[in-house]
């Protein structure tokens, strides 16, 4: 019997999610603002005592570094932007998704994103899927079908993971 589309895309989705969740339970503050190089994006409170993520346009080459903590950012950002363009009206400008303070409340955050994902993801039918009208007003997905989006997410959620486990092991064995 065939898997729906929809079906493997939420798979993939769970199987990224998991390996985010492996990494989550061992982290808190400490790693999560520990900065493994010297040049390194990182969240940090500003005069405001909100929470911003480093960030450049256009990007240095090379790419700094990265904490934790901005890669927890950088998730809920494209995250945040995703559902909003895909299944909302619209989405926050990047300066206006601030890191929530914690890992904790990251986590709360993160967690929050994936389930409104997940939930939007499963009534989908391949029409939906194929439809480029729900991708139109997103930054880095104009003209790529909802179902290219939604295969994005998955790939850029386990790049992701695969940072904060490289950072989260480099704390380990350096502290």
């Amino acid at each position: 019997m065939p898997v729906a589309r929809v079906d493997l895309l939420t798979r993939q989705l769970d199987i990224a999610w998991a390996l985010l969740e492996y990494h989550l339970a061992d982290l808190d503050d400490t790693v999560c603002h520990w900065e493994p190089a010297p040049v390194c994006w990182a969240v940090r409170p500003d005069e405001h005592g909100r929470w911003v993520a480093d960030w450049a346009v256009p990007e240095p080459d090379p790419v700094p570094a990265v904490s934790v903590g901005w890669v927890t950012w950088h998730i809920g950002y494209w995250w945040t932007t995703t559902l909003g363009h895909c299944f909302g009206s619209g989405a926050p400008e990047r300066e206006e998704i601030t890191w929530p303070g914690s890992m904790a409340a990251a986590t709360d955050w993160l967690r929050g994103l994936r389930d409104d994902w997940r939930a939007n993801l499963l009534p989908l039918t391949d029409a939906d899927l194929d439809s480029v009208e729900r991708t139109a007003g997103l930054p880095w997905g104009e003209k790529l079908t909802l179902a290219d989006v939604a295969g994005w997410v998955n790939i850029e959620l386990t790049k992701n993971v695969a940072e904060i486990g490289l950072v989260r092991n480099l704390y380990r064995v350096q502290h």
